[in-house]
């Protein structure tokens, strides 16, 4: 006599198993979508207009925190020069721009 019962296989998984699975990824890849992948665009969107929009006189604020005015802009190599005061001049990207501020910014500070 064996103290152990005996062990069934269960019934096959019921049908529609796999449209269901269809179903979930779908779903996921929309929330992906909405979620992370189209606010990231729009945001790379602005910056590349922001971009493109300075120019020489701007007042602007890096990455980095440093607030200062543009007096040169290279196209070619999309390198600006910043003047951080009277005696500070910075050569940096374009990409570490960060926003452009108001006239008058610079004076307020």
């Amino acid at each position: 006599m064996s103290l152990i019962s005996n062990a069934y296989a269960a019934d096959a998984a019921p049908a529609g198993g796999g449209f269901e699975m269809l179903i979930m990824l779908g779903m996921f890849a929309l929330i992906f979508y909405f979620m992370i992948y189209r606010p990231q665009a729009k945001r790379v969107k602005e910056h590349k207009n922001l971009m493109a929009s300075m120019g020489k006189g701007d007042e602007v604020l890096t990455s980095g925190g440093l607030v200062g005015k543009i007096t040169k802009i290279t196209e070619e190599n999309d390198y600006i020069s910043v003047e951080l005061n009277t005696n500070n001049e910075i050569v940096i990207k374009k990409d570490f721009v960060t926003a452009v501020l108001p006239k008058g910014t610079l004076k307020s500070l």
